[in-house]
């Protein structure tokens, strides 16, 4: 992230909803102002800060109200980002959703903007299956049996294209990477998947959806990179 150019967005936004509390006269700016920099200002809040929509309560009397919130509280955290790290220990790496592969995160966004992390996943689940039907042209399986079938390591035949993970040889490592991205998929589908779709009354974490994300989101990335093999 443009770190620099973010702080300026935030400000711009923060600067065009202050009011005078004590008369509650209007804005700073036109309200047109105001709606296209929150266009740009809450997909910065999406990156610093994914669940701002639910953590900052509503403001009922100023329509602004949870949006200047969130932008100050997302400038705040990106001013003394370094400051917090070094003094709380946390030099980890973050995970940001909205960097993971566009099948992943575009399939599970809006919901997950909204709080319903279990259905973000879902989706993100049906997007991932849904383009890998369209790379390998093939609506007839779905779920495990298509990434069974799109990884295998058998020739292409007629209406079954193959998704080839690296230039097929005999060797080890090409071996090993079709039955790695099976069994990977067989995984996703078995431990994420189906205990959702069985489980609809109970919600996922933040966290622990954010993990499930990621592990669409490789292989969302190995679907997306392999070549497509066809019957000559």
């Amino acid at each position: 992230m443009n770190t620099e150019w973010a702080l300026k967005e935030l400000e711009t936004f923060i600067n065009y909803t202050q009011r005078d509390y004590n008369t509650m006269a209007n804005y700073a700016a036109p309200d047109a102002q105001i709606v296209g920099q929150a266009q740009i200002v809450e997909k910065i809040l999406v990156r610093v800060l994914p669940g701002w929509r639910t953590e900052v309560p509503m403001n009922k009397v100023d329509r602004w109200g949870q949006h200047r919130e969130a932008a100050i509280r997302a400038r705040e955290e990106l001013v003394r980002e370094q400051e917090i790290n070094e003094n709380l220990g946390e030099n980890a790496p973050k995970l940001s959703a909205a960097e993971l592969h566009p099948w992943a995160w575009s399939g599970a966004s809006s919901l997950w903007q909204s709080g319903h992390y279990r259905e973000a996943v879902g989706g993100a689940i049906r997007k991932l299956n849904a383009e890998t039907q369209n790379k390998i042209g093939r609506r007839d399986v779905s779920e495990t049996d298509l990434f069974k079938q799109a990884f295998t390591l058998d020739y292409a035949v007629r209406d079954k294209a193959r998704l080839r993970r690296m230039t097929p040889d005999d060797s080890d490592t090409y071996k090993s990477l079709q039955r790695g991205a099976m069994a990977f998929a067989e995984g996703v589908f078995a431990g994420i998947r189906n205990p959702l779709s069985h489980e609809a009354d109970q919600e996922l974490s933040e966290q622990e959806a954010l993990e499930y994300l990621a592990a669409l989101s490789v292989l969302a990335r190995w679907v997306d990179a392999a070549e497509l093999e066809k019957a000559s």
